[in-house]
């Protein structure tokens, strides 16, 4: 067996010892804190980027395409979309699916409420799975009944509280034009999307309203959105559609027309990394003490192994050793802390959130395993290689003072 392993392991499993039992037993604790709060805060922000993104996109899609021109309102410019754009985003291998849309501003009138909106225009192609995964109330626009679906709209539950609706309610929305134009609708579904941009700002309806209500002609849209595969690579599938449309169209991504939103979720990455630091220095701080403690307690064993002839470099691997364990010790347990508390977090969503402050109603909780095993890895190598420089205190212990020491 290893002789510094050896003595290391005495030291760590037999030690009698109560003051530095109590040490080390405050040095496991700050590792294991430390590294559940690294685990739970990674985990914490990329579940809250992930849900915050799936709700920007699941209602706007990743990707807009509109007409190119001048006109910078809500209402967009109608285009038609030729056979060949349409077959390039049906080839294109990261797009997932996509749309066509079309938006016009309104007034809604109800219980003497007004509510000023944006009402968006979709058809029988639009895709439906995240506003089902979202509905509190009714069901989607039946799109197989096209005169029913002229009436039927889908509100959000911000909306339904401002006027005091519910699903199965009439109301009238006027549509701005140069002369305000009613139309007469049925809440058939209410939605609860939790981005107040979006909840207090759309209502969704038939696109045919709109062709109706503008005069265009019947393969003309105001736009088309597009949902893409991965959304790590949005800046490059963006760049590459807009190379492809023609010199009438122009197209952008969520992130340009949600700057502040994923600016914010941005910064959320240095708030992350300053954490991390701070918890390792936590952790190390601990575990730097815990060894200098240990080295004082054991001035009388370094000074017999001196004098039986072990070199500085072999006792300083023998608390280094004792340390790793410790250590080890600590990760277990902080891996244990952390998971145990996120599994539960995924299973309960126990620890609420302000959805009007933060658009979640809860913590949001995403592990990844790579992020798990690089924070162990670097939480250990980090640790050992800061205590190289207490355990050098090891080489100017003298033997025969050390021997004489109590």
């Amino acid at each position: 067996m290893n002789f510094e392993y050896f003595i290391a392991s005495r030291i760590a499993i037999k030690s009698e010892r109560t003051f530095s039992k109590l040490i080390v037993r405050i040095a496991i604790a700050g590792v294991m804190l430390s590294l559940a709060v690294m685990i739970l805060s990674i985990a914490i922000i990329k579940g809250f980027k992930t849900e915050i993104q799936d709700k920007v996109r699941g209602y706007l899609g990743d990707v807009q395409i509109t007409r190119y021109d001048l006109n910078n309102s809500f209402e967009h410019s109608p285009f038609v979309l030729d056979a060949e754009t349409k077959k390039q985003l049906k080839d294109n291998p990261e797009i997932d699916f996509y749309y066509p849309f079309a938006t016009k501003p309104a007034i809604l009138s109800a219980n003497n409420e007004i509510e000023g909106i944006n009402f968006k225009g979709v058809d029988k192609n639009y895709n439906w799975n995240y506003i089902k995964q979202h509905i509190i109330s009714g069901t989607i626009i039946d799109f197989s009944d096209s005169t029913a679906a002229m009436q039927e709209l889908l509100i959000s539950n911000y909306t339904a509280n401002r006027l005091k609706l519910k699903t199965g309610d009439d109301f009238i929305m006027y549509f701005v034009q140069n002369q305000l134009r009613p139309r007469k609708f049925k809440i058939v579904g209410v939605y609860d999307i939790g981005v107040e941009d979006i909840d207090k700002g759309f209502v969704l309806g038939n696109l045919n309203i709109i062709k109706r209500l503008n005069n265009w002609k019947p393969d003309e849209i105001g736009g088309v959105e597009i949902r893409i595969k991965d959304f790590n690579k949005l800046k490059s599938v963006a760049d590459g559609i807009f190379e492809e449309l023609p010199q009438n169209l122009r197209s952008f991504s969520i992130k340009e027309n949600f700057p502040n939103i994923f600016t914010w979720l941005g910064l959320l990455d240095v708030n992350t990394r300053v954490l991390l630091i701070l918890m390792l220095i936590v952790g190390v701080i601990n575990m730097v003490t815990a060894l200098l403690i240990m080295i004082l307690e054991r001035t009388n064993m370094i000074g017999m192994l001196k004098s039986f002839g072990a070199s500085n470099w072999s006792i300083m691997k023998i608390f280094l050793f004792n340390s790793a364990y410790l250590i080890g010790i600590g990760l277990l347990l902080g891996n244990i802390l952390g998971l145990g508390l996120g599994f539960f977090q995924q299973s309960t969503h126990i620890f609420k959130l302000n959805q009007a402050s933060y658009f979640l109603a809860y913590a949001p909780i995403e592990f990844h395993f790579i992020d798990v095993v690089a924070l162990n890895l670097v939480t250990i190598v980090v640790c050992l290689a800061v205590l190289i420089i207490p355990s050098l205190l090891i080489s100017k212990v003298s033997p025969l003072k050390a021997i004489r020491f109590k």
